[in-house]
């Protein structure tokens, strides 16, 4: 087990974007987490966000709050190609690494952080809070508690047009929409990994559905619109994860599918909507649908329930809270780390390998495991 400190002093990257969003998170832990230092390239917006985070030391170089900053911990919520070099350079001075998604942008540099975090004291996590939100913890559970038999197919959509937003943040043009096939992909797979405990996805093919959209400038998006990867596990399951950010339609970031021998869940696609989920153990036939919303007293566990407001309150549907708790309760040794490296990459790499399976004209490909690297 590890030392718990006595105080933890967190240091986030990205203060004036992504990362000063974790500060509500934090404050809703009421553990003796301190924001100590923020860092941010924006030097005109640094200092209102180092008022707001409340921290005591800013900086405009990742590299020099390493150096002179005393942070235990960093948050890093920057743009994805910053993900890699500013976890390394933070696990080489043995400095806890928590992560946003995707872990990285190529298997080369993945290959870089699993190395880092080998030869580091330090812990990594990533962020992926998809996996927190009430109903994907509901279905682990059913799921951990055999209700569902053996899982075998599972289906995840990620649709978020941002056309308009690539403008704004101009590095998701480059590298969201700039490479074709699933550069967007944890959102989706992330949970269903947790749904198929011990499983992995050991190949995929990735397919495009064509361009359709151009950018301001009447460049066309590399990205085909919606790319879809199938995924072979390695127990033989099936799973399929769609991205798309650029359709012209509504938003359903959250669109799920998981079916076992014993049970099948079906998220809300719309507004009004309610998830559903069919149970043997609980159906009457094979033609009844439950409201999920309904199995909540049940099924939801006691660590969502208690901490029920405090998680709504700090964003994400509760996931920006319970990741910042489980970060920190890995770095005290209190309770497992649930993403670290290799169940970062598990969610990280198979959409890596179906950008090379689109170019070569979806082929299906092995998915590395970074356990053998």
């Amino acid at each position: 087990m590890k030392k718990t400190l006595n105080k933890l002093n967190l240091g986030i990257v990205g203060a004036c974007g992504r990362g000063a969003s974790f500060k509500s998170a934090c404050d809703a832990l009421k553990k003796n987490v301190a924001i100590h230092a923020v860092c941010d390239i924006n030097k005109n917006e640094l200092s209102a966000a180092s008022e707001r985070l409340g921290a005591r030391e800013q900086y405009t170089d990742f590299g020099e709050m390493l150096e002179k900053s005393k942070v235990d911990a960093v948050i890093i919520g920057t743009p994805m190609h910053f993900h890699v070099p500013q976890a390394v350079a933070a696990l080489e001075r043995n400095v806890h690494v928590l992560s946003e998604v995707t872990a990285g942008v190529s298997v080369a540099e993945c290959r870089q952080l699993v190395a880092a975090c080998k030869s580091s004291r330090g812990i990594y996590m990533m962020a992926e809070n998809y996996t927190y939100m009430q109903p994907n913890v509901i279905v682990r559970e059913m799921v951990r508690r055999g209700l569902f038999g053996k899982t075998y197919y599972a289906e995840g959509e990620y649709i978020h047009e941002l056309k308009e937003l690539n403008e704004k943040t101009v590095w998701r043009r480059k590298w969201q929409t700039g490479v074709n096939g699933i550069t967007y992909g944890t959102h989706s797979l992330g949970p269903i990994l947790q749904w198929m405990p011990g499983d992995r996805v050991v190949s995929v093919s990735g397919a495009g559905s064509g361009h359709h959209y151009r950018d301001p400038r009447g460049n066309e998006y590399e990205n085909e619109d919606s790319c879809v990867m199938l995924c072979k596990m390695a127990s033989g399951g099936l799973v399929k994860i769609r991205v798309d950010m650029l359709s012209d339609r509504p938003h359903a970031m959250t669109n799920y599918q998981l079916q076992g021998t014993n049970a099948s869940y079906e998220s809300a696609r719309a507004d009004g909507e309610k998830n559903k989920i069919w149970l043997r153990s609980h159906c009457k036939n094979m033609h009844e649908w439950l409201n999920m919303d309904d199995m909540k007293d049940e099924f939801l566990p006691d660590f969502w329930k208690e901490n029920m407001e405090r998680g709504k309150a700090a964003g994400h549907g509760g996931g920006d809270f319970f990741e910042i708790l489980d970060f920190v309760d890995a770095i005290n040794g209190t309770r497992p780390n649930p993403i670290g490296i290799h169940e970062a990459m598990d969610m990280t790499l198979p959409g890596l390998v179906s950008q090379q399976s689109i170019e070569q004209g979806s082929a299906w490909l092995q998915v590395p495991d970074s356990r053998e690297w």
